[in-house]
């Protein structure tokens, strides 16, 4: 059945695809979002779930014209919140190499004589320096793990702020930081803090392995 993709289920399907995406595509160098929803349909697949069909057009946000047509499933579970919805993706045409970019932040951090440190970014103005952008893509793109792990079809979830970041010295290759994040529950206004810990290596990309939903939360 075709949906009008202005419609809320499906920009939830999408979001979730996005964020998904974002997370086995990004890095502190490249985080995509949604320009535009192009298609949406759905279909009930008996005793298993619903499943939506979507038809993307995706951007990086630090280099708006570099954009890519995507083709995304998502699939809902039913009745069961426990489980992930799964999702597949295509995309059509190749992403920009981000490989000088990475290089580069990966060197800066790998030569700190300290771990960094840093909390609230973006801030109450909503700026973000320039020297912590890299981490602020790193947390968005790695929150999107959080996001399709813990979406159902009755959320909308997006990363609002980092509460906090600490670089963590390990003895391999990989670059560790231990985030305390703000999530913002669309449907309910609710923001949810969570902490997460994110891997990443130029080579390997993003990885949270380990992610937790903290007791606090406001109403937005």
């Amino acid at each position: 059945m075709e949906l009008p993709p202005a419609q809320f289920p499906s920009r939830r399907a999408a979001a979730v695809a996005v964020a998904f995406l974002r997370y086995r595509r990004g890095g502190p160098a490249r985080a995509l979002r949604l320009r535009e929803l192009r298609r949406a349909r759905t279909e009930d697949i008996k005793d298993v779930g619903h499943k939506y069909y979507l038809e993307l057009e995706l951007e990086d946000v630090l280099d708006k014209d570099s954009t890519v047509n995507c083709t995304a499933e998502v699939l809902y579970h039913l009745g069961n919140k426990n489980i992930a919805p799964d999702v597949q993706f295509t995309l059509e045409g190749e992403l920009k190499s981000t490989e000088e970019a990475d290089h580069v932040f990966y060197t800066r951090i790998r030569s700190l004589e300290k771990e960094l440190v840093a909390e609230n970014i973006p801030d109450s103005h909503g700026h973000v320096p320039p020297e912590l952008e890299p981490l602020h893509l790193l947390a968005w793109v790695a929150s999107g793990y959080l996001v399709w792990q813990n979406s159902t079809e009755n959320t909308q979830l997006q990363l609002a702020q980092i509460k906090h970041v600490k670089q963590v010295r390990r003895s391999d290759e990989y670059l560790q930081f231990d985030y305390v994040v703000l999530l913002h529950e669309m449907v309910s206004q609710e923001i949810i803090p969570w902490e997460m810990t994110v891997l990443w290596h130029p080579r390997d990309g993003v990885q949270v392995t380990r992610e937790s939903r903290q007791p606090g939360h406001t109403s937005g």
